[in-house]
């Protein structure tokens, strides 16, 4: 089994215990790629220069040109105001200067009339020409909190009492079915190859799993969301189902995927400095941002990959549940992340459908809803296998060699859940 040796926002040792001879064929192994990363990042810089956008033209010529042209308009115009009064303005031809700005003095009732007007200012000496200029404003009304606002007023009175509501995609009712239909089409076309980790010369399953644990931490450290966290999975399986990467690099790869779901999820995203600091120096700032656009490049740009965490998220809607089930079923979730076998061969849509299966078993001896059944088009029988997989590794959690999860997990703001014994069997119906 891997195990990991690092600090907390360290780099991240990806060692092997389970062979001894694993580290010998590896080495042989260590091939020149065509797509390996290493070879992407030597590429000639020379070959991605884009044509720039052109600079500002200094000709002269013109310049004197529009130069001179400017002059002769100007002095056209004044020979033709020269007999006449309209270079005049109104104040000039009526003798009267007007004030350079207007003071308006915020005043009780009738504090205007007795207030005694100095002769000293110069300022209240121009005043003294237009009265008029003075202004006194009422005092504002106070608001009345008890009075009734309709729809027509345009006072939010969630702004007033200080309430944040925040805004749900997912609970627009009238474009539900759109939109699972949406997530459902695009969890397909930003779906990894399940059987990727065959083809990678240099690093394995358990490699993986120390980079998504160590993920975790670093979403706890910086009080990430936890769709960054899926989003930054997802980016890691797509990009390794396309290249090759060594086991030096898997970090790298690792940081700039949590780099890019950052941007993409959050509102604050952590700095580049950041993201180097926490591997402990073991990269550049230059060489995450290199990463990030190989990345970007390989993913095409299609950053907005459908979650276990949102399909979870419209389960709670047609289904409301206690809120232990809703976090043991995010507990299960995550957990399924660490282990790539078997899991990537389910689509997100799947393993949430199975994980509300089994949380909502595990607490309250529930089984699938109707309701889910109509919505998701999943029926019992067809997410049997995805809940068998997720219920052995819920058994075998406590005796993984990555328990991020579980710690992340035992705190009372997911309900301790983590804590919570699994069911030694299912007797689901």
């Amino acid at each position: 089994m891997a195990s990991a040796n690092r600090g907390q926002g360290g780099a991240i040792d990806l060692t092997t215990q389970d062979n001894p001879n694993q580290e010998n064929t590896l080495s042989r192994l260590r091939v020149p790629v065509k797509n390996t990363v290493e070879n992407q990042e030597n590429i000639n810089p020379k070959q991605s220069n884009r044509t720039v956008l052109g600079v500002l033209q200094n000709n002269q010529r013109s310049r004197s040109h529009l130069q001179r042209g400017a002059k002769q308009g100007a002095s056209s115009q004044v020979l033709s105001c020269k007999n006449d009064d309209c270079g005049k303005g109104l104040a000039e031809r009526s003798g009267y200067k007007p004030p350079a700005f207007q003071i308006h003095v915020d005043e009780a009732d009738g504090a205007c009339a007795r207030k005694q007007v100095s002769k000293k200012s110069t300022v209240e000496d121009t005043l003294k020409l237009n009265p008029s200029v003075v202004q006194c404003r009422q005092p504002l009304a106070t608001i009345d909190m008890s009075m009734d606002v309709g729809f027509d007023s345009p006072m939010d009175m969630s702004v007033i009492e200080a309430e944040e509501k925040p805004a749900n995609t997912n609970e627009v009712s009238d474009y539900a079915a759109e939109i699972h239909k949406h997530l459902r089409e695009m969890e397909i076309k930003c779906r990894p190859k399940a059987g990727y980790m065959k083809k990678q010369p240099d690093i394995t399953n358990s490699m993986r799993a120390i980079l998504v644990d160590w993920l975790v931490e670093v979403g706890e450290e910086y009080k990430l969301q936890n769709e960054t966290l899926y989003l930054a999975v997802n980016y890691i399986d797509r990009f390794l189902s396309s290249m090759s990467v060594l086991r030096g690099k898997l970090q790298l790869v690792g940081t700039a995927a949590m780099l890019l779901a950052s941007k993409f999820e959050e509102i604050y995203a952590p700095e580049v400095a950041e993201f180097v600091y926490i591997t402990d120096d073991t990269y550049t700032k230059k060489q995450v941002l290199r990463m990030e656009h190989l990345v970007l490049k390989v993913l095409s740009f299609d950053l907005a990959a459908p979650t276990i965490n949102q399909f979870l998220t419209q389960c709670f809607l047609h289904q409301p549940v206690d809120n232990k089930i809703e976090s043991l079923s995010m507990f299960l979730g995550e957990l399924s992340l660490i282990d790539s076998d078997p899991f990537l061969k389910y689509l997100p849509s799947q393993m949430a459908a199975a994980a509300f299966v089994l949380a909502n078993y595990t607490i309250a001896r529930g089984s699938w809803p109707r309701s889910l059944e109509e919505v998701t088009g999943y029926s019992l029988d067809d997410l049997m296998p995805c809940v068998t997989d997720l219920h052995e590794t819920y058994l075998n959690a406590a005796q993984h060699a990555q328990q991020s999860v579980r710690e992340k997990y035992k705190g009372a703001k997911y309900h301790k859940v983590s804590l919570i014994e699994p069911p030694a069997k299912l007797f689901l119906n």
